[in-house]
């Protein structure tokens, strides 16, 4: 990754020593597997612990994680954390210096197979719930927040305050089901929210 542009300041084998590095060298971006080596029967409930620990305690740390772990189950769980990033570890090296490259701008970027997995509970929910309609306004907030906007940008870009930016952002994401706009951003990617996108 050095050779692409990225400055690699830490590897560990476990989560908590994954944690720990964090915490202590706020890197922008973290490359994070679910499983680990001492862990490994626990069905990566050690990165996902990690993960939540980290997006909890820096929050400017972008986690990408990038794992062979197929359970869509755990997909979904650290959709619903706020990662940044979703990828199998078959990627080749120019994919993911070129996710880490999307991820340092402020981009999120989902692999369209795991991110169809983890959605499809939710769209579940959404197909046996209530039917939402997106106003004109939410649907070009979640357009914004496909495209990695920041909260600053999407208010000065639609000439409306903060707060009610805040407002549009929150009635997306309860409207679609996502608990993040990272989690909306995966979603808006798949089927049913094409047209949201395109409207």
């Amino acid at each position: 990754m050095e050779g692409r542009g990225h400055q690699v300041v830490a590897i560990t084998t476990t989560a908590a020593g994954g944690v720990a590095a964090v915490r202590a060298l706020r890197p922008d971006v973290i490359l994070l597997d679910l499983r680990f080596p001492d862990e490994a029967a626990a069905g990566g409930a050690a990165g996902i612990d990690a993960a939540r620990k980290i997006r909890r305690d820096c929050p400017d740390t972008a986690v990408m994680v990038l794992s062979s772990l197929a359970d869509p189950a755990a997909w979904s769980a650290v959709l619903e954390i706020g990662v940044a990033g979703l990828m199998l570890k078959d990627q080749c090296v120019n994919a993911i210096a070129g996710a880490l490259d999307v991820i340092a701008a402020g981009g999120v970027v989902f692999d369209q197979k795991l991110s169809s997995q983890a959605s499809q509970r939710a769209s579940r929910r959404r197909r046996n719930g209530t039917p939402y309609v997106l106003t004109p306004r939410e649907k070009e907030v979640l357009r914004r927040i496909v495209a990695g906007q920041s909260t600053g940008q999407m208010a000065r870009e639609m000439n409306i305050a903060t707060s009610t930016l805040r407002t549009y952002v929150k009635n997306v994401l309860s409207k679609i089901g996502a608990h993040t706009r990272l989690q909306a951003a995966a979603l808006a990617t798949q089927g049913e929210l094409q047209d949201e996108l395109t409207a």
